[in-house]
């Protein structure tokens, strides 16, 4: 496969930056989006000067900053109640035993005051000097160790994996263990993944365009890229109305390669501007077979005339009311809801459009991992079969 320059649209460029400020890492944060820092500080600089007048593409103006001061004052304000929602939850949850307490304040001797830790942690301090003189085994420590990495893996995955993630992601740092026994220790930190719940597509099949056949007819497993994506629309509550995800994704790898979140549901803002972020992302190949359900957005003259301009593409439906076949878009909208939505307050949608791109750029396409791929992410999966053909 040839390659291409990779072109970032204006809305990731602005993602990325607003998301660069609620890290403290900006060059891991440009490693997650598969960018250079270099060319994250030159987006940061460009939004500081010019706010949303930034990126306006070539041949468009930029922006006066004077209009934008108003925007960053409401910015620093959203930023201070998400880092005072983080720290309430996570002061819920964390450290759940005497052991792991005592375990901490230890690590961090050096960082912070022995009496300041047990304060906060509300521990005593006698208690902790008492522990810290009693001898531990091998043993002991191993299992204290493993708690404090299970319960890591399970905030940094903002408490998404369950103990058979947990398990693989132990492995894969040298820690040979069974599922069996990292459920046990989960149960003993009170530590849960989220649980999923049901929840409907928005699409609209009541029209008048044309229907095509089921072409992919539940193929889901394909041998190389480019040749079978799926695409669906789903809605997501915010406090301030609904707004609407679109997702095209590769069957390949199962790389969400193209997608869209909008406040309407015409073809513009959906099927089509999800579409043009995939052919940016991942060259068609002859054959591409396209599926989606129904929908209008998808059946529209705009959007068939713009896939038939590719002559190389074969458009695939599911049949009425069958949601099992585009079983894939639809596993990833549960996964997605389950995974960030779903228990937690509602927030404003300009913030939900952040936490979204943030779980499908960063989360979902670089570090999940996928059951479909044995449990690989989407980048350890790539690079097995780059070296297999290699080898």
């Amino acid at each position: 496969m040839k390659q291409f320059r990779k072109v970032y649209d204006k809305a990731f460029k602005e993602k990325a930056v607003q998301l660069s400020y609620e890290r403290t890492n900006v060059s891991e944060l440009a490693r997650e989006l598969g960018v250079t820092a270099p060319q994250l500080y030159k987006w940061r600089k460009e939004f500081e000067e010019f706010g949303e007048g930034s990126f306006p593409g070539k041949g468009n103006l930029k922006l006066s900053p004077e209009q934008e001061k108003i925007h960053e004052l409401e910015k620093r304000l959203k930023d201070a109640e998400l880092e005072r929602d983080i720290l309430k939850k996570g002061n819920r949850h964390f450290f759940q035993e005497r052991s792991m307490i005592y375990s901490f304040i230890k690590n961090n001797e050096q960082v912070f005051p022995i009496e300041k830790m047990c304060k906060v942690l509300q521990v005593s301090s006698g208690s902790y000097y008492r522990w810290k003189k009693q001898t531990i085994t091998a043993r002991q420590q191993r299992k204290i160790t493993i708690k404090e990495k299970i319960t890591l893996i399970y905030f940094e995955s903002k408490q998404r994996y369950g103990s058979p993630r947990i398990t693989l992601e132990l492995w894969s740092i040298g820690y040979k263990i069974s599922r069996i026994t990292v459920a046990k220790y989960m149960k003993q930190l009170g530590l849960r993944s989220k649980l999923s719940k049901k929840f409907k597509v928005t699409t609209n099949s009541n029209h008048n365009y044309l229907i095509v056949e089921n072409i992919l007819n539940r193929g889901f497993i394909v041998k190389t890229p480019s040749k079978a994506w799926v695409s669906d629309i789903t809605y997501i509550q915010t406090k301030e109305g609904f707004v609407y995800l679109t997702t095209i994704i590769d069957l390949y790898d199962r790389k969400i390669i193209g997608w869209s979140l909008s406040d309407g549901m015409s073809t513009d803002e959906t099927s089509l501007k999800a579409w043009k972020m995939a052919v940016k992302n991942r060259n068609i190949e002859e054959d591409l077979i396209f599926h989606s359900d129904r929908g209008v957005q998808y059946a529209s003259k705009k959007f068939v005339n713009v896939l038939d301009s590719y002559k190389k593409i074969t458009r695939s439906m599911s049949r009425k009311g069958n949601c099992w076949d585009n079983a894939v878009a639809e596993s990833f909208f549960k996964s997605l809801k389950t995974e960030l939505i779903y228990g937690n307050k509602l927030i404003s949608k300009e913030q939900m459009k952040l936490e979204i791109f943030e779980y499908i750029e960063i989360w979902y396409n670089r570090k999940r991992r996928h059951s479909a791929l044995n449990y690989a992410t989407i980048e350890e999966f790539n690079n097995q079969i780059n070296y297999k053909n290699v080898a």
